[in-house]
């Protein structure tokens, strides 16, 4: 029986180390438009040429997989676990449910499940881990699947941006906070919340205020030193130092550092981070 962990490339991994050859990943690419071109969002993508052009454009957007994309994808297994960002930040979930509903009419005996992660980057890393290390245990897919949700509504995205710029452009964050970000060196503090929408937390200006924010943060939230991930869009050295930081207060913390792929790069911009750790339920 082939299975298949199925994401959109809001997930900042580009491959997913599995025990098994009966076990896929996939991810369905969005595309990031800046200006003339068309920046697709493969593993192979120049992101930071793609920072590049963003920042000397005042016209871009991104658009999500199509349908039919998802359903090419549905297609490679019997058993098949797809991950979005959060529906409420981009048309990806329902894109991948019409393409479900597609792959379903061509072979209605697939197991296809689609699930909001609710947030983005980091999240869907955790989400696809989890999976993979549940199929390799022989996890029933429904227990599999509802496991995912409960990450998907448990774990908390807290995350550090300078400029707000193509959020505010793309209406995803108001022009209030477009403005203050990158103003005299001041960073906004967000958090998702558990509708899988930004919330503005925190002003704060400087690199070690910021990172303190995040752990007091992580500490109100319960977390207990579980698995969780750091993205960062060419900012690994502030990554390190909040990876430095968590385990000196959580010894045993398991800290992932990953490079945002292209639409996480796109929305966190340059020196981003996104984060993502286990909240206390």
């Amino acid at each position: 029986m082939k299975w298949m962990i199925v994401t959109d490339s809001s997930c900042d991994l580009k491959s997913l180390e599995t025990a098994s050859p009966d076990i896929g990943f996939d991810t369905v690419p969005f595309v990031m438009s800046v200006d003339d071109t068309d920046f697709v969002d493969s593993v192979d993508l120049d992101v930071p040429g793609m920072v590049d052009a963003m920042e000397a454009s005042s016209s871009s957007h991104s658009a999500c997989p199509s349908p039919s994309a998802w359903q090419e994808a549905f297609r490679q297994a019997d058993r098949v676990i797809a991950m979005t960002i959060s529906g409420r930040l981009s048309g990806s979930f329902n894109s991948a449910l019409v393409g479900k509903s597609m792959a379903l009419e061509d072979a209605p005996d697939k197991k296809i499940e689609v699930i909001d992660s609710l947030s983005t980057g980091p999240k869907l890393v955790l989400m696809a881990q989890q999976a993979v290390r549940m199929i390799q245990e022989q996890v029933p897919f429904e227990e599999i699947c509802a496991s995912c949700r409960k990450l998907a509504a448990t774990g908390r995205t807290i995350f550090t941006l300078s400029s707000f710029h193509n959020l505010v452009q793309n209406g995803r964050v108001s022009k209030i906070a477009g403005f203050v970000a990158g103003k005299l060196g001041i960073r906004v503090i967000g958090v998702g919340s558990p509708e899988g929408e930004i919330q503005l937390k925190e002003l704060t200006r400087g690199d070690q205020r910021t990172l303190k924010h995040i752990l007091r943060d992580m500490e109100e939230n319960g977390y207990a030193g579980e698995d969780m991930a750091i993205s960062h869009c060419m900012n690994e050295s502030l990554s390190q130092k909040l990876k430095d930081m968590i385990q000196s207060r959580w010894a045993e913390a398991k800290v992932q550092i990953l490079s945002t792929r292209g639409l996480d790069s796109y929305y966190a911009e340059r020196s981003g981070l996104i984060v993502c750790y286990p909240a206390a339920t």
